[in-house]
């Protein structure tokens, strides 16, 4: 097959959500269907203990929650699909802006009974900022919810987005029926029996006839018939272009646990949404297509297996062939590197890949080497724009409780931190590190992780600090920055590239700082150059 053809048959996405709004549980209803596996774990089930495919930290296993954003991918209908699983939870949100650096549309779920919950709104600015073409999944459509039209005018006012529904519910909760497809003009009805993996659909070219209410009943027959008029006249047709430009957004009904609706969401997704887009970098736009290979690390992740100790960066490739065994250029540390065994993956199973294409998330082992935001090219120097740290919301001292184990303390918090889970800072004045997260949760993770990756034990104590600003002077000789310097010493770190940062303790602090010094420059995200 050629280079072309391979570049469009991939579709690189992630899906984001609220916590519990299904996000897991689609991702696994997606694999069914791709073949990839052949029995769902309910996530939420107890009885089955084997947990979902994409959720492979025991601590995920635990709490039925995702952290860490898996990668997955499968064949379906001859397009290669890679989804980009995000963790919902609120504590993990860099993670999950890091991924929407890396994939070329989403698929936002939303929970029929919630509606658009306070993450979501955050992620799909995020989206909007970016352009990225959005699909909309609202789930749990067999329990009882919000009316459909109610939903719709909900995304289209908190989210701001414009939508055009491509799937209609036939019903609700308790009188659910089944889904009428507008996008291929068939209706799927429910069984509700959840042990059929896949439902049956009856093509239905016109819903005046009386076919329909045969097999719904009249009165279903008569409210869907006025509800399917009333779309026609209130909402845009779909036209693919407004969606590809983000400006319109398809929504599709269904329940992912009882695997409904969702072969209809695939079967437009693989059909309409994009093959891999270029991307701009800090010199040029980079096109897929291009010869020379490009790529970027968007996630590390430590210990994937807890055998081997080993560290996976995971990058995303723009443009050209990835090959085994070839030497590629690292930007940032200036030398030739090359991989003998890149991974693709499938959840926690990975193989070896001889060659990959844009689109694709390749894992590369690595002992030190990336850094999140790296560049892989074939000699061209330039880097990928959009991979920041924010300022952390949480700080806090971390101790060690164990003085025999200092060592392993402190190459896991260092390996932990290169994954970007969090970050650290060290005071100029007694190096004392702290770590600072985007949310609580991450304390604890980072403390069962090192304990049972690691063997180390750590205690916290709280810092109170309200951000952090990254220091930049207009002239690092100058006085003022002297006096600053002087000043301030008790709340002077560095981060963990040597970068020097200013912990404040409140918004004032930061405003009277930025008015006594107006020559050292305060700023929010580590991407200031």
């Amino acid at each position: 097959m050629s280079f072309l053809k391979e570049i469009q048959r991939r579709r690189t996405f992630g899906i984001i959500s609220h916590p519990d709004a299904g996000k897991t549980t689609l991702t696994e209803k997606l694999l069914l269907f791709g073949g990839a596996i052949q029995e769902a774990g309910a996530v939420k089930n107890n009885k089955i203990k084997k947990g979902a495919t994409s959720d492979f930290m025991e601590i995920e296993r635990q709490r039925g929650i995702s952290v860490s954003t898996s990668v997955l991918a499968f064949n379906y209908k001859e397009k290669k699909i890679n989804i980009l699983d995000t963790p919902g939870h609120k504590d993990f949100a860099e993670d999950t802006f890091r991924t929407l650096t890396a994939v070329d549309s989403v698929i936002v779920v939303i929970d029929v009974a919630k509606g658009v919950e306070e993450q979501t709104e955050k992620l799909v600015a995020v989206c909007r900022m970016r352009n990225i073409p959005i699909i909309v999944f609202i789930n749990k459509l067999d329990r009882e919810g919000k009316d459909a039209f109610d939903l719709m005018d909900e995304v289209e006012q908190k989210l701001g987005l414009t939508v055009t529904p491509l799937s209609f519910p036939i019903g609700m909760g308790y009188d659910f029926q089944g889904i009428y497809n507008l996008w291929e003009q068939n209706i799927n009805l429910f069984s509700g029996d959840s042990r059929k993996n896949i439902e049956e659909t009856i093509a239905f070219s016109d819903v005046q006839s009386p076919e329909l209410e045969k097999i719904i009943g009249q009165k279903p027959a008569d409210k869907l018939r006025e509800e399917l008029e009333l779309i026609d006249e209130v909402y845009p047709k779909f036209d693919r272009q407004d969606y590809l430009d983000g400006k319109l957004q398809p929504v599709f009904f269904g329940s992912a646990l009882n695997n409904f609706g969702v072969r209809e969401l695939l079967d437009c997704f693989v059909t309409i949404a994009p093959s891999p887009r270029p991307k701009d970098s800090e010199t040029r736009l980079v096109d897929p297509a291009e010869e020379k290979m490009s790529g970027f690390v968007f996630k590390i992740h430590a210990n994937m297996d807890p055998k081997h100790r080993d560290r996976l960066a995971f990058i995303k490739i723009v443009s050209g062939t990835f090959e085994r065994n070839k030497p590629y250029y690292h930007v940032r540390q200036k030398k030739n590197l090359k991989f003998s065994s890149p991974n693709a993956f499938f959840a926690e199973k990975k193989e070896i890949v001889d060659i990959s294409y844009p689109g694709d998330i390749v894992g590369l082992h690595d002992t030190g080497n990336f850094k999140i935001g790296d560049t892989l090219t074939e000699g061209e120097i330039m880097s990928f724009k959009g991979i920041p740290s924010f300022s952390p919301e949480h700080f806090r001292y971390i101790n060690n409780a164990d003085p025999m184990k200092a060592k392993q303390l402190d190459k896991g918090v260092d390996q932990l931190m290169d994954e970007g889970v969090a970050q650290l800072f060290t005071l100029e004045m007694n190096n004392r590190k702290i770590i600072g997260t985007v949310g609580a949760l991450q304390y604890e993770v980072i403390q069962y992780r090192l304990e049972h990756e690691y063997g180390a034990k750590c205690t916290y104590e709280n810092f109170p600090v309200h951000k952090a600003c990254w220091v930049k002077p207009d002239d690092a000789k100058n006085n003022e920055f002297k006096e600053f310097k002087r000043i301030k010493q008790k709340f002077l770190a560095h981060d963990k590239y040597g970068q020097l940062v200013f912990l404040a303790d409140s918004d004032f602090t930061i405003q009277m700082t930025q008015s006594k010094y107006p020559t050292v420059k305060l700023f929010f995200t580590s991407e200031f150059e």
